[in-house]
Parts: structure tokens; sequence; C-alpha cells
């Protein structure tokens, strides 16, 4: 692949309108960063470890939790060093590989999503088929196809940007490399570059966002029609819940980045939206499960009770 950029290093501005903050923002992503790891990682031990965990649901919960711990450590460490340090300056080579795995869990996470709604529309709409449709097989294509999509669309958008003729300013308007800070760095057209962003990039996030919408207008009217047991209904509901939360935090400020047309979006309200997604949803995913499931809290309390009373076990 031939470089012909002439910028070979970009600086990162990071939050530099909020001068003041610097310490009290860096304390505050450090903890969310922070809560992040261990909550995630504590939703992907209990579903290794936990036997009552071992099904499709907790399955993909543990993908989804891998995902988020992978997913704010690209761009969070930066950030921080950025409000300790002061303007980052990254490497063209640098900047392309935090774009391609940003892009590459994010996309990841949005198939996944999906994949989860439909987990939950067979379990709850078609029970007695559930173990034959939900295979161990079939969980395993499922989750690969989540991975390959999110790795082949955000290499799509690297190799694309790395074609690109950098001649300056070297600044990029975020705490981190994304592609529409980066395209309005470039010195030459950018129109295919903003044409996949807005549809093929749109499309990952709207296509499995509309099938997650029909998996679950799927359970509602199963449930209202032909469930009679409010306490059915109920039990049902609260399963979804917490799937819900995650989709409409992940969803809606996916949709807000990618989907408007990219001219008409401020470098502020993209870093805004970023941070919702990138920081602040994967601290609330192990949170907002936990909190909901009673399966994981057993789970967490008998593997916390093993860890500090080894001897009573």
């Amino acid at each position: 692949m031939e470089n012909r950029t002439e910028v070979r290093e970009f600086i990162l501005m990071g939050l530099t309108n909020l001068q003041g903050l610097e310490h009290f923002l860096f304390t505050l992503f450090l903890l969310l960063y922070v809560a992040s790891i261990l909550g995630n990682g504590a939703m992907v031990t209990m579903a290794l470890m936990e036997p009552r965990l071992h099904t499709p649901m907790y399955f993909f919960l543990g993908n989804l939790s891998c995902l988020d711990i992978c997913y704010s450590t690209v761009t969070v460490p930066k950030m921080l060093a950025g409000f300790l340090l002061g303007q980052q300056t990254i490497s063209f080579a640098g900047c392309l590989a935090q774009l391609h795995f940003f892009h590459f869990l994010g996309s990841s996470e949005a198939v996944l999503l999906a994949v989860m709604a439909y987990d939950r529309y067979v379990a709850i709409c078609n029970p007695l088929r559930y173990r034959l449709v939900m295979s161990q097989r079939a969980c395993l294509l499922l989750s690969t196809a989540s991975w390959v999509t999110g790795f082949l669309h955000a290499l799509m958008h690297t190799v694309m940007t790395s074609q690109l003729h950098f001649c300056g300013p070297s600044c990029v308007p975020h705490f981190f490399c994304d592609i529409k800070p980066l395209l309005s760095l470039a010195c030459g057209s950018t129109y295919l570059n903003l044409t996949l962003l807005n549809i093929v990039t749109g499309g990952i996030v709207v296509i499995p966002f509309i099938l997650t919408l029909l998996s679950y207008l799927y359970i509602i009217s199963f449930l209202l029609l032909k469930v009679q047991s409010w306490e059915s209904r109920r039990k049902a509901f609260s399963t979804c819940a917490s799937h819900l939360s995650v989709v409409s935090l992940f969803y809606g400020a996916a949709i807000l980045t990618y989907v408007p047309p990219s001219s008409r979006e401020s470098p502020e309200w993209d870093m805004m939206i970023v941070l919702l997604y990138s920081v602040v949803t994967p601290v609330l995913n192990p949170v907002i499960y936990t909190l909901r499931n009673k399966e994981v809290q057993s789970a967490l309390r008998k593997n916390l009770h093993r860890k500090l009373f080894p001897d009573r076990i």
C-alpha cells in the first residue's frame, strides 16, 4: 500500500474547550474506565466459571463484555493522558490502528446486540425449539459473524482513509482518531469516504437496530396475544428489559453520530455522543445486567463468597 501522506503524525486536541477541568475529568473518566474493566471482567469470569450461566444468553453476554473492555481501552487511556499532559501526538499508523479497532469493536457490538435480541425472541416465542435453534454451533456461528462483520467494516474504512492525502493541518478536533475528524483534514476529495460512512456505517447501525426492533415487536405481540398469565408476561418482559436498556443507549448514540449527514455535525457534538457510547455505556452494561438479573446476582454472590471464605466451601 503506497503511503502518500506528508503528515507523519497528528495532534489530538481532546476536550480542549474545558480548561480548568482537566484533573476533575481525569479522575471521573479514570473511575469510569476502572469500573468498566472490573464490571465487564467480572461478567466474563462468571459466564466462564458458573455452570448455570453456560447458556446462549450468557455466552453472548460474555462476548458483549469482552467487546466493551476492548472498546473503552481503544480510546480512554489516550484521553486520560491528554488530560494530564495536554495535547497528545499520535503517529499516522497509530491513528489508523485506533480508527480500525474503534469501528471494528463498535460494529461488532451493533451486530451482536441484534443477535442477542434474536436469542430472546426464540427463547420467549419458541421455547420448545430454543435448544435446537440456539445450539452451540449456531451460537458460535452468530458470534463469529458479529466479529467478522465488524472487522471487515472497519477494514474498509481503514484502507480508504489510508489512501487519503494529508498535507496539514495536523490537529484532530477529537480525543481519538475517528473518521469524520480525519476527513476534515484531508487535502483531496473525500466524497467516496463520506458516502461509505453515511451509507455503509449507517447501515451497520440501522439494520441491526431494525432487526432488534422487529424481534421485540414479535415478542410483545406474542406476549399480548398468546400468553394469558400476567405473571408470565412480567417475567418475560423483565428478561428483556436489561437488553432493551443496552440497545437504547448504544443504538441511540450511534445513530446520532453516524446516521445524519456528516456535514451537519459539530466536533463538540460528536465528542459528547461518542463519550456516551464508548465510555459510559460499557460501564452501565454490567450494572444493568447485574441489577436486573437474579441468576447473575446469585452467581456473583457465590463467587465472592468463594473468594472471601474459601475454607467454608
